[in-house]
């Protein structure tokens, strides 16, 4: 009797023992195959970056492309009032841009421009200025009093007191614009005689903070200064 139930216990262990040996195959196939799943996870990840890297990195070419190339976006021609104030007749755009910018007239009454502005004041510049920051400070409202060597110095003397007395507005020489003394605001522009000349009151009356601003009340300080 004893042998017999020492023989059918052993069939019993051998099955536990082989069930057990089946559950461990099956978890290391379990382990093998997460194993896999995230190597190739790890894989795809790696893939994905590398490609996004490489559309930021063409896509910053091409952006500097584009800004090396930068025209205003601002074609039109002026059109004269029976004051003798012109009108720039096509849109000018307003993008900030990081390269040197191609303008259609000369100064510049808008277009696209440097993302600093200069500072308009009431600051007098003894030398040519970016036109870039410049339209920037006609964005915010001023007026940007311009003259050559042809200008008279008593002129431009009157003409620097005056800026420096208003706010939103400034001035520099620019030499090769085709009258000696001109005024610049958003869109608008005109030439004048001389400082003495009633127009120049009339121009900055007008367009100081004028309705042409497209920024109103934007800061003329804090920007670029010489």
């Amino acid at each position: 009797m004893g042998s017999a139930k020492k023989t059918s216990a052993a069939p019993r262990q051998d099955r536990r023992d082989r069930i057990e040996e089946m559950r461990r195959a099956e978890r290391t196939r379990a382990r093998r195959g997460r194993i896999a799943i995230v190597s190739v996870s790890a894989v795809v990840a790696a893939a994905l970056i590398g490609v996004g890297a490489w559309a930021v990195t063409k896509g910053g070419d091409d952006s500097g492309k584009a800004d090396a190339k930068s025209g205003s976006g601002a074609s039109g021609h002026f059109s004269y009032d029976k004051d003798g104030v012109g009108t720039w007749s096509g849109k000018l755009t307003r993008n900030h841009v990081t390269k040197d910018v191609a303008y259609p007239m000369n100064p510049p009454v808008g277009g696209d421009h440097n993302q600093v502005w200069m500072n308009c004041n009431g600051d007098v510049y003894g030398k040519a200025i970016p036109d870039e920051n410049a339209v920037h400070a006609l964005e915010h409202g001023s007026v940007w009093v311009t003259y050559n060597d042809k200008a008279a110095d008593g002129d431009v003397k009157a003409l620097a007191a005056k800026v420096k007395q208003t706010p939103y507005s400034l001035m520099s020489p620019v030499q090769d614009q085709k009258d000696p003394i001109m005024l610049s605001a958003w869109g608008h522009q005109r030439t004048v005689k001389s400082a003495s000349d009633p127009a120049v009151a009339s121009f900055f009356a007008t367009f100081v903070q004028g309705k042409q601003t497209p920024e109103p009340g934007a800061a003329c300080t804090g920007g670029l200064a010489q």
